[in-house]
């Protein structure tokens, strides 16, 4: 073999083992959320997966609501370290870190406007303090984010707590959500959210909240005759990684999901302007007979005194930490305020 050829044969070797190693670490990430692929979590999750890949050799697989199981198997299963990336709310991780079901203190966040997205990229509690509550459970908090003013959905109308007394609405397995509901009059009834169709159309329950999107995306307006908004609740959920497979990230790779969180951050804010009103007006052409309400300041004030109790039992729960997470997301939100 001439030197030339030696050279020739050296350098392909080399980029062949270059090319493998390459290969080698280009890695499929997985990554559950709660959603369908068309609702808000599934166009941030789409984003995100869109934004790895342009940036690295790395693939996102993608798994929406119902593919691996309920809330609780895709939170247990990247604490495991089978998938690599969840998003869920606090109103389920509250079970594992109580100091998150702060998000459900209601009348605390303020309604869908630039001033509750400034809190969320600004707020200190959320980008500092929710972390290490996070860390403690193996997760890796990305970034929490609003999907939407929540409204109440129900058989009868709702002006006042007294129209929810004796009616069974579902929440989610959270022990604060179950007191805001038992606050407001309500016998809260904790579902598994493949059940609560069939639960509302057999009348096993009467009401469930949800933001609107997911109102109309899920068909709950079907079997409930009555929307309300009432003003009291933003839904907020939270993207995370497993905190084993984070750390063991080279910089390079953890800087790549950072600047895609970011991206798909900033492109969900954004993609839901308007869209609470969208899917109501589908809601309203599909069914024509759909009542909507839209709590006025008087008839929303008994809900807001019954608030009082529900902030002071989750002071209870958590104690010192929990006082001062409110405390703190109180400070960042009168930060934001116009």
């Amino acid at each position: 073999m001439t030197f030339m050829k030696r050279i020739l044969a050296g350098t392909a070797a080399t980029v062949a083992l270059a090319a493998s190693m390459t290969a080698a670490q280009a890695d499929t990430w997985r990554y559950a959320f709660e959603e369908a692929i068309t609702d808000v979590q599934g166009v941030f999750a789409t984003k995100f997966k869109e934004e790895v890949e342009a940036n690295s050799d790395h693939e996102i697989q993608l798994f929406p609501y119902g593919t691996l199981g309920e809330s609780a198997d895709i939170m247990e299963q990247t604490q495991a370290g089978i998938l690599q990336f969840v998003n869920q709310s606090p109103g389920f991780t509250g079970s594992l870190i109580p100091e998150a079901q702060v998000f459900f203190v209601p009348y605390l966040l303020p309604q869908e406007s630039e001033e509750l997205n400034e809190f969320f990229r600004t707020s200190k509690a959320i980008n500092e303090m929710f972390p290490e509550l996070y860390a403690a459970q193996g997760l890796e908090l990305l970034t929490m984010y609003p999907e939407g003013e929540v409204v109440m959905t129900t058989k009868e109308p709702v002006t006042g707590p007294a129209d929810l007394n004796e009616v069974k609405f579902r929440v989610m397995t959270n022990p604060l959500l179950v007191e805001s509901y038992k606050a407001f009059g309500a016998t809260p009834t904790p579902l598994p959210w493949g059940e609560v169709y069939g639960g509302l159309q057999t009348n096993i329950i009467q009401g469930q909240e949800n933001p609107m999107f997911f109102v109309e995306s899920t068909k709950m307006y079907e079997v409930t005759d009555h929307i309300t908004f009432a003003g009291h609740n933003n839904f907020t959920t939270a993207l995370m990684a497993n905190q084993d497979f984070y750390a063991g990230l080279s910089e390079e790779d953890q800087q790549v999901i950072q600047n895609a969180v970011e991206t798909a951050f900033e492109y969900i804010l954004d993609y839901q302007q308007g869209l609470t009103e969208e899917s109501l007006a589908k809601i309203e052409e599909d069914k024509p007979s759909i009542t909507v309400t839209r709590l006025t300041e008087e008839q929303r004030a008994p809900f807001r005194e019954a608030a009082k109790d529900v902030e002071a039992t989750f002071i209870e729960m958590t104690g010192d930490s929990g006082k001062e997470i409110l405390e703190q997301m109180k400070a960042d939100l009168a930060n934001v305020s116009g």
